[in-house]
């Protein structure tokens, strides 16, 4: 007897009623987290799109300055093959006692060159065994060339080093899609069963995975 009114106890409209209830709020936590997963979901999409173009661009933005880097290289080299040439003519006329034709070399040296051979010739190489033996050897000879080949080459690692960040970031983004996907599995799935107990469960760990999410995202830089 006692269990036939457990059975009907059980059944009863009241606890049916207060079952449908309940089936009912878990529905609309589960719509709730669905739509809000989803929406999740779609920003990080976004975002990974948004820092896959920011990676193309610092990729570019590298390859064209390791580009003019080179060139500008190119350029001091060939600027320092007219400065040895124009040197050692001077040197010649010089030696020659051609002084006219020393300073018409003198004259034509580069900004670089000149000041370079000003501060050599006050070392009094000729007498002076510790003098370098070339004003290339002073410190006063700068390439400019040389500095900007070295500027940009320093700027396309700079790109490089950004454009694994953004790769790193877009990866993440991606990384979070997926786990917010997961949000919508667990909260689509919690309605199909009949246990109450499984319901719950199934929207606590959706909740759960949700709540981390939203941490995760707002750490994370946007652009």
């Amino acid at each position: 007897m006692r269990r036939s009114a457990e059975i009907k106890v059980s059944n009863s409209p009241i606890v049916e009623t207060q079952k449908g209830d309940f089936n009912h709020w878990i529905e609309i936590v589960s719509a709730v987290l669905i739509s809000l997963a989803t929406i999740g979901s779609a920003w990080c999409a976004y975002q990974s799109a948004l820092w896959a173009g920011e990676m193309m661009t610092s990729y570019n933005l590298a390859d064209a300055a390791r580009t003019e880097s080179v060139r500008m290289s190119n350029r001091a080299l060939q600027l320092t093959t007219i400065d040895v040439n124009l040197f050692t003519e001077y040197v010649a006329a010089y030696s020659n006692g051609n002084e006219d034709l020393a300073d018409f070399f003198m004259t034509r040296f580069r900004p670089e060159l000149k000041l370079a051979t000003m501060a050599w010739i006050e070392t009094q190489p000729l007498i002076n065994p510790d003098a370098p033996g070339t004003p290339f050897e002073m410190p006063d000879y700068q390439s400019a060339a040389q500095a900007e080949s070295d500027r940009l080459l320093n700027e396309a690692v700079d790109r490089l080093g950004d454009a694994r960040k953004a790769n790193e970031r877009s990866d993440q983004y991606v990384l979070l899609t997926v786990i917010f996907a997961s949000v919508l599995f667990f909260g689509g799935i919690s309605t199909k069963f009949r246990s109450v107990n499984i319901q719950i469960g199934l929207v606590a760990l959706a909740s759960l995975i949700f709540v981390i999410m939203l941490i995760l995202v707002a750490t994370f830089p946007i652009l």
